[in-house]
């Protein structure tokens, strides 16, 4: 691909201040500014359609639309800086006591008395300095052991909408020894899944065909794509993806988490200037850093600040040469894993045909469960797949299988394919796995003869929303956009995460918690994944569960808030969607 020339787009104005001068981007970007202050201001002018169903049919009505609140917006109205004083409080309590406990158990260690994991370490080999410092395994010895009980929970069953959750004892010292199955199980509604579609429990028409593969082809290819690994089912599986994207070509990775760390060091070089959003996976963070571009974060799915570091990079170029950068690459995610919002793909890909910029777009989240046919946030918002230069998704959250795929144009996808470690050094995808993927596809496709997969999409959508509206009615504060199947319940503090987590197991939930390092310190918060596969019945028990639960962790932090229901029952979002999924999205 031939490298934009991105100094062509850009104006400035050096302006003055009372310390000196600065340089600051012209052209319309007061104009930006004026209009976020007139739309804060009230939004006059400012003027949307609100869709209601209405009497079979979608009425379209005009209103004043509000500026929609952002996470940050909302964080700063529940997390006052007394609570933030709080909860960083109880991070130094924890600490201190750990480090009491390090001195104690050193103490113990030279009297001969006990001796800690570290204290052993050490001895064990007294000629070498340790392989692992006290100072690096701190968190995870003093901290994260105290409530290790929470994660790792083994199942014994498929991940369906039920699921049977092995249950665990503690023997000694919890903060040294983890906890041990026990041999029995728990039966637990399953919130925790990536099973948006309910593809990963037995199915009628996909459960039958992987049996057939796998007795034809084996349970692995124990070869790499690039030698023996390629069988005539991942060929059909990478034709059935670059069509149901509709691209010209598509490479399949093993490993979801492979995809992103695989591929970004193909695509980028130390000269090439990396614009991330700052909620971007973690594979994505190495991906990055393993390509040795020079990066730039933009906040989180704000659109004037991605612009001005466009901007204001193309003008000061490359910082060690001053020249033009090879190429600009934004990467951003279809639907943030942590938050649950859909990225603004029309504003970004707008940016990046003005700037000459590339898109790298994340889809693990959003194909397979956005979009009236299932293609993603490109369909959900109404953008054209062709507009956006790297397609990258996984197979592990819609389609009940593993590994990962990057589409887009035919050049692209074989320069990544001759290119990437991950073609030569791994090996490919289980034939029985990319049975599922392709079975999937043609499901959600309706291949298969049937309206299954319209009808999925339809009931993962409803389930959705109605999970989420019934909790923000009940005080909770919860993230996420509409028909985004990723609902973050905010808990804030720490200290609250294990109690959670271990109240939901008791009443038969089976949940995942989330803190410190996957989030700030202060954002902890409990993650839901709908699924296709919940029915009314059983979202409507989760959510009374979750109501007794919050009472008593107290996490209701917009109890009598009026302000969730005015703005979603409002208006839907202006998104190219026909009626007859809008009809779907309402009636709950």
């Amino acid at each position: 691909m031939a490298p934009p020339n991105a100094m062509t787009t850009t104006v400035t104005r050096t302006v003055a201040n009372g310390k000196g001068k600065r340089l600051e981007p012209a052209g319309d970007w007061h104009g930006i500014r004026r209009d976020q202050m007139a739309r804060a201001k009230g939004g006059h002018g400012m003027v949307g359609q609100n869709r209601k169903h209405h009497g079979g049919g979608v009425v379209a009505k005009d209103v004043a639309r509000k500026p929609k609140k952002t996470n940050q917006d909302e964080f700063a109205e529940v997390l006052h800086p007394f609570r933030q004083s709080v909860i960083y409080f109880g991070f130094v309590v924890l600490m201190f006591i750990g480090h009491i406990r390090d001195f104690l158990d050193g103490v113990m260690a030279r009297l001969g008395l006990d001796a800690s994991a570290s204290e052993r370490r050490s001895a064990s080999n007294p000629d070498c300095p340790p392989l692992v410092a006290n100072s690096q395994d701190f968190y995870t010895r003093r901290l994260y052991m105290r409530i290790v009980d929470i994660f790792n929970r083994p199942i014994s069953s498929a991940p369906g909408s039920w699921i049977d959750v092995m249950e665990r004892a503690r023997e000694g010292d919890p903060c040294r020894n983890h906890p041990k199955p026990t041999g029995r199980t728990k039966r637990c509604l399953n919130l925790g899944s990536y099973n948006y579609l309910g593809f990963a429990a037995k199915d009628e028409y996909c459960t039958p065909r992987v049996i057939q593969t796998l007795a034809e082809y084996g349970c692995s290819t124990c070869s790499s794509s690039s030698d023996a690994g390629m069988t005539s089912k991942h060929v059909e599986m990478e034709g059935v993806v670059a069509e149901f994207l509709g691209v010209e070509s598509a490479f399949v990775y093993g490993m979801g988490f492979a995809t992103n760390a695989m591929t970004i060091p193909v695509l980028a070089d130390k000269n090439t200037l990396i614009i991330s959003d700052e909620m971007n996976h973690k594979s994505i963070v190495d991906g990055v850093k393993l390509s040795g571009a020079r990066v730039k974060v933009f906040k989180h799915n704000n659109t004037q600040h991605l612009e001005y570091i466009l901007r204001k990079s193309i003008v000061e170029g490359h910082p060690r040469t001053k020249r033009p950068w090879r190429k600009i690459i934004i990467i951003v995610e279809g639907i943030y894993s942590m938050e649950g919002e859909m990225v603004k793909l029309r504003e970004i890909v707008a940016l990046k045909k003005k700037y000459k910029a590339y898109l790298y777009l994340d889809e693990a989240h959003s194909i397979g469960a956005l979009g009236r046919t299932g293609r993603g946030v490109c369909e959900q918002l109404g953008v054209d797949p062709r507009d956006v230069d790297v397609m990258m998704g996984t197979f592990t959250k819609s389609f009940g299988s593993c590994g990962g795929y990057i589409a887009g144009k035919q050049e692209m996808v074989e320069w990544i394919r001759s290119s990437s470690p991950a073609a030569y050094y791994a090996t490919s995808m289980s034939p029985s796995a990319v049975q599922q993927v392709i079975s999937a596809l043609k499901i959600i496709a309706g291949e298969d003869g049937t309206t299954r997969g319209a009808e999925k999409l339809n009931r993962l959508s409803d389930n959705s929303n109605y999970f989420r509206q019934e909790l923000k009615k009940r005080g909770f504060h919860v993230l996420g956009d509409q028909d985004s199947p990723v609902v973050p319940i905010m808990c804030y503090y720490a200290a609250k995460i294990p109690a959670l987590s271990r109240l939901c197991l008791e009443r038969g939930l089976a949940v995942v918690l989330v803190g410190f390092p996957a989030t700030a310190l202060c954002l902890s918060r409990m993650r839901i994944c709908i699924s296709a596969a919940h029915t009314r019945e059983e979202l409507k028990l989760a959510i009374d569960i979750i109501d007794e639960i919050g009472d008593k962790c107290m996490i209701k932090y917009l109890r009598g808030s009026k302000k969730v229901s005015e703005e979603e029952e409002s208006y839907v979002e202006e998104l190219p969607c026909p009626p007859a999924r809008l009809e779907s999205s309402r009636s709950i």
